[in-house]
């Protein structure tokens, strides 16, 4: 039952990963900075470190359910090898400057959104 749970929600989270990058880039117009990707993974990274204040403290969570969040949903959400080909697609088109600025951003953004998540969530118990 645990790998059917973890698979639904890597579906979810490949699906709503999918959507949300395309929302962003509509939004934003295409240019040559993955604006979609790293919204997805600082989103993820928030929302990783909130639900697992949140599951530690506040509600009782099956092991089948935190594969669900967890490995299933945010594992297929975040997208750390997208990220990595995007950085490295930049670079090798001679965008220095921009691959710099999207390391950096996806470092510091989602770290940060991290312990965002885990502070909000361990003051919300």
């Amino acid at each position: 039952m645990e790998w059917l749970m973890i698979g639904a929600g890597g579906f979810a989270g490949a699906v709503a990963r999918s959507m949300l990058a395309r929302l962003v880039t509509l939004w934003a117009g295409e240019w040559s900075f993955p604006l979609g990707t790293l919204s997805v993974n600082v989103l993820g990274s928030f929302a990783f470190g909130l639900l697992a204040a949140w599951f530690t403290g506040r509600v009782a969570v099956s092991p089948e359910m935190r594969g669900l969040v967890f490995a299933g949903f945010l594992g297929a959400f975040t997208t750390f090898s997208t990220f990595s080909i995007e950085l490295l697609d930049l670079l090798r088109g001679g965008q220095h400057l921009t691959g710099g600025v999207y390391l950096g951003a996806s470092v510091v953004l989602s770290l940060g959104a991290a312990w965002l998540g885990l502070t909000l969530g361990q003051a919300i118990q």
